[in-house]
């Protein structure tokens, strides 16, 4: 073992390294002191396992062993390491001076006196040391500066291999003070530091104290933020070295989260002005700067620990580059912790303790990045249920209490992942109230996650469906017309996941919250097939399927065919039937349409314009009043002159459908004796007839990204 006890001081053996990189670049060494006969008349069985290490076989490693990381060099504060002097020419001071000849003949004495006179020689050198006020261990950072300045330009192979062996030998006494001399010179990254990084990793007897001062440092529990900085790069060099991951065993979570809060800092710009606030598209990944290492720190800690298909899905989801963004940091936050739970299940628990006394920490990167994990880790069963439910429950409840939005939104996806993990619908009094409280947030996350949750209550077993509906029925209707898109799509998607499950229950002619809702949001549907964003127009498809199969309208053709072509045809034929299902309906569904004339969006324009047009030709005289039709007709009069040509050309058109009702209607009111034979009133209005839409149509070539005619 290396220690105090055995074998010479490890200053000496440090010595040793530099004097064999001095002597290939000076010359032959000095002669042999005094004590080389004596050392010479010693039997060559003296020399110990120890000097065979250091000299005969140069592969071998100080120790081939592991240890408990923890065990023996737990996380404490270091001491402030003194500041390295400036690099420039060599110092001529007493202590360099002496260092410089003392290794040039401890290395003499290692040819020509054997061990022992090695070893009388160490114990000359911190005989010196300690005459002047200085003892051996207090030049730790001063031997690690000589080890950076000597390794490149020592030779490849016995002298290189002899520093980087002895440097891992001080730092299994001198851990901590090797770790702060090292540290100034991995920011800006060093060669000659990365390299001593690597080949500390390399013996499995020091790595574990090593990245354990590591830790320390990048927590900022002591140091400068340069300092936090140096640390990660040098974590990323030592977690790059296969088999290092191993060491980490005892605190892999503290170290998974000290990375991910550090990328947090580092995205608010507490630590780097590079960090990067916004990203191109072009972009595959986060540029080379501090956040950039960290990222590769945290990818080589995931790697090495059998973690490589969480690494994959965070790149193939984005993951990475949510995690370095401004605004986006949280969000890849719960990307990574969805992945280890679907793929890295092994360190959840770890995770899930080393996250509760975090929720409280008034350092606000940490306490939100640590809010975001216990929120994605809910999303696991058995680590949910290392609480109980009701104290999970109370904490995200007191969430939903904070001034921050940003809180109350974690709050609202934990509520979310409760309830799909629960397998059943509990707790409803206590969930209902703060997810429909949330839909009137003006922050589309907000919005957003309460309608998540919503719909994971849906997915349950025994989903309060009628409940749902009634408490639905007045704050839907106006999200499927919210200016946010995501906020739209989702209330879509909302809504037909509530149709879906409420299914058996939707009978011809049953009136109840669903099938009223449903026809409050009928207009509303067929129009966001034409919405501008992709999303809301899919979301909006679906849903009219599951309200075509819950009440057998027999339209799912005539849907489809409108939703991907814009096809005047088939919206007719939609419009029939609905004028026949609902005559008692028309007025109303003619007043919502009318509400979409003055959109600012010029397909939803067009689109309710021949909505009306068709929904007015198919109607009968008696099914809607002078008054809705006098203002239909002022309404599209003035979108005939809409600066979108094919808006006022079907206004044009839909003008003169409501015209011609018009004009049937006051033939159905004149005296009996002059009314004409009865016929069918709409045989006498000629159909309407639209050009083709020149906005976007959504055909499967073009939703699915490929090239195709539309």
């Amino acid at each position: 073992m290396w220690g105090l006890g055995r074998g010479p001081p490890t200053g000496a053996l440090t010595l040793t390294a530099l004097a064999e990189g001095i002597r290939s670049s000076q010359g032959p060494p000095l002669g042999p002191s005094s004590t080389g006969p004596q050392s010479e008349a010693q039997e060559p069985g003296a020399e110990t396992e120890l000097q065979a290490q250091i000299l005969t076989d140069p592969e071998a490693e100080p120790g081939d062993g592991t240890t408990d990381a923890t065990a023996s060099s737990g996380p404490r504060p270091p001491h402030r390491a003194p500041q390295p002097a400036p690099e420039g020419p060599r110092q001529s001071s007493w202590e360099e001076g002496a260092l410089s000849d003392l290794a040039l003949y401890t290395a003499a004495c290692l040819e020509e006196a054997g061990f022992a006179g090695t070893q009388a020689t160490a114990v000359t050198l911190s005989s010196a040391l300690e005459a002047h006020g200085a003892r051996l261990e207090d030049q730790v950072h001063t031997l690690v500066r000589g080890l950076l300045a000597q390794v490149p330009s020592l030779a490849e192979g016995r002298p290189r291999r002899a520093a980087l062996r002895v440097l891992s030998a001080l730092a299994l006494e001198h851990a901590q003070d090797v770790v702060w001399a090292l540290l100034p010179r991995s920011l800006p990254p060093d060669g000659a530091a990365a390299e001593l990084w690597r080949s500390l990793s390399r013996n499995q007897r020091v790595n574990g104290q090593v990245l354990v001062q590591l830790l320390w440092a990048l927590k900022g529990a002591a140091g400068t933020e340069a300092e936090a900085l140096a640390a990660t790069r040098a974590l990323g060099e030592m977690l790059a070295v296969s088999g290092c991951v191993g060491a980490t065993r005892g605190f892999y979570p503290h170290l998974l989260l000290a990375l991910v809060t550090q990328l947090h800092e580092l995205a608010r710009g507490v630590h780097s002005p590079d960090s990067p606030k916004a990203w191109a598209p072009s972009h595959r990944g986060p540029p080379h700067s501090h956040a950039s290492c960290t990222v590769e720190a945290l990818k080589a800690l995931l790697t090495g620990d059998g973690g490589r298909m969480v690494v994959t899905c965070m790149e193939q989801a984005g993951g990475w580059r949510r995690l370095v963004g401004a605004h986006t940091h949280l969000e890849g936050v719960l990307l990574l912790a969805s992945a280890m739970v679907a793929h890295a299940d092994h360190h959840l628990r770890g995770l899930f303790a080393d996250l509760l006394p975090r929720l409280r920490s008034a350092n606000t990167p940490q306490r939100l990045t640590a809010m975001a994990f216990f929120t994605g880790l809910l999303q696991s069963r058995p680590t949910a249920q290392l609480l109980r439910e009701e104290v999970i429950l109370e904490r995200l409840r007191t969430w939903q209490g904070d001034s921050e939005p940003t809180v109350r939104w974690l709050g609202l996806l934990g509520l979310g992942h409760l309830a799909l993990n629960q397998g059943k619908v509990r707790h409803v009094g206590t969930l209902l109230p703060a997810l429909l409280g949330a839909l009137g947030e003006g922050d589309a996350r907000l919005v957003g996650a309460a309608l998540g949750a919503l719909r994971g209550l849906l997915l349950q077993r025994r989903a309060p469906v009628r409940l749902l509906s009634r408490e639905l029925r007045p704050r839907l209707p106006p999200l499927l017309d919210d200016a946010r898109d995501s906020v739209r799509a989702s209330a879509v998607g909302l809504l037909g996941t509530l149709v879906r499950r409420g299914r058996s229950g939707l009978r011809v002619g049953l009136r109840g919250p669903l099938r009223k809702l449903i026809l409050q949001s009928l207009v509303p549907l067929l129009l966001r097939l034409h919405d501008p964003s992709r999303d809301t127009a899919e979301s909006s498809e679906w849903t009219l399927a599951r309200c075509d199969q819950a009440l057998r309208w027999g339209l799912l053709e005539e849907m489809v065919t409108v939703a991907h072509y814009d096809s005047p045809e088939a919206l007719s034929r939609v419009c029939q039937r609905l004028v026949q299902r609902y005559p008692n309906h028309m007025p109303r569904f003619l007043s919502q349409t009318q509400g979409y004339l003055r959109s600012p969006q010029d397909p939803l324009r067009w689109a309710a314009t021949v909505l009306i047009g068709f929904l007015i030709y198919h109607v009968s005289p008696k099914g809607v009043n002078q008054e809705l039709l006098e203002s239909l007709f002022q309404d599209l009069g003035q979108l005939q002159s809409d600066p979108e040509p094919a808006v006022a050309a079907a206004a044009h058109v839909s003008a003169q459908q409501v015209a011609l009702l018009t004009l049937a209607q006051g033939r159905r009111r004149g005296p009996r004796l002059l009314r004409l034979p009865r016929r069918p009133a709409r045989s006498v209005r000629p159909a309407p007839l639209y050009t083709d839409s020149p906005f976007q149509r959504r055909s499967l070539a073009g939703r699915w990204g490929c090239s195709g005619t539309h």
